[in-house]
């Protein structure tokens, strides 16, 4: 189940996360919101960490 946060994001990591997002929606040809975005690096960065 998801859960609406409000955070701030830096103009730099908010640039790169929206590239990201361009860049899978033109592999996919479909949509990909911002927050699909966001949870990947999260889930990924958590896994590193």
């Amino acid at each position: 189940m998801a859960k609406r946060v409000t955070i701030t994001l830096d103009d730099d990591l908010a640039k790169k996360l929206r590239e990201k997002q361009s860049q899978l929606i033109i592999k996919s040809s479909g949509l990909v919101s911002f927050s699909r975005v966001l949870n990947n690096f999260l889930r990924e960065g958590l896994k590193k960490a």
